[in-house]
């Protein structure tokens, strides 16, 4: 079974973030795919088969299944427009998070995600504890969001991983006003076995409405400051986050998994 490791919301390799997309002809069972995305120590691996002239996508952590994953969507279209049939301008993919659609133009992947709501919640010492800087703001929607009062701040955070397990929110983004981007952010998961993740899809559906609102635009160039970095062309509309941004290949293999 070929695997394709790509590098999602990068213009150069090493840059944006690296996902694993297998494409299959059938599922493989949980516990497989658990272990390949395992194996991999990526923070997500994508597994897709195709329905019909939709494709069913699933995307893994190394510590489970996660119902949305932009990074990962991004690759996997990728992979299927320039490996699988280079015909293709627009996949739909089936999802736990619904049915999403993503369209190539020219070296953009242009996907729209459902927009999380996100409700105003009280700042507490163990946010500060586990971030190093008290947040100005906090929201939740799926993930925690904590607003920081700069872009450089933001850049500064080493968090407590551990500590950061008992906060609420599946995930934890740090934000905050960006200097040569309208934001900037990091994304911490691990609650699903990910230290950082370097480019957050899904946290921009909560990120990227949050900047909207704050800076009265519907269209923003996000940049999440990990150590590898990306940028994200974001445009929030009432529901919905249309996330584009570029990839590239890193590497195809073969997974000998029919020895196993």
């Amino acid at each position: 079974m070929k695997q394709y490791i790509v590098d999602a919301f990068a213009e150069k390799l090493f840059e944006g973030n690296p996902a694993a997309v297998c494409i299959l002809e059938e599922w493989l069972s949980e516990e497989l795919m658990l272990k390949i995305t395992q194996e991999n120590n990526l923070s997500e691996t994508a597994f897709t088969v195709k329905e019909g002239n939709h494709y069913h996508l699933r995307w893994f952590t190394p510590g489970g299944e996660i119902d949305l994953c932009g990074h990962a969507t991004l690759a996997t279209a990728f992979v299927l427009m320039n490996y699988i049939d280079k015909n293709l301008k627009t996949v739909i993919f089936d999802t736990l998070s619904g049915e999403l659609i993503v369209r190539r133009e020219q070296l953009l992947y242009q996907m729209q995600f459902p927009s999380y709501a996100l409700t105003p919640v009280e700042i507490t010492q163990e946010m500060t504890e586990v971030i190093g800087f008290k947040p100005l703001e906090a929201y939740m929607g799926r993930d925690l969001v904590c607003v920081l009062t700069d872009e450089k701040t933001v850049r500064m955070v080493q968090p407590d991983l551990e500590k950061a397990k008992e906060l609420p929110g599946l995930l934890l983004h740090v934000t905050a006003a960006g200097q040569e981007f309208d934001c900037v952010s990091r994304s911490f998961a691990p609650k699903l076995g990910v230290s950082e993740d370097p480019v957050c899809g899904s946290g921009h559906c909560h990120i990227s409405p949050l900047w909207a609102q704050k800076l009265g635009k519907k269209t923003l160039v996000a940049r999440q400051a990990s150590a590898r970095g990306g940028t994200l062309q974001c445009t929030v509309t009432k529901d919905k986050v249309e996330l584009a941004g570029q990839a590239i290949l890193y590497a195809i293999s073969e997974l000998t998994i029919d020895q196993i």
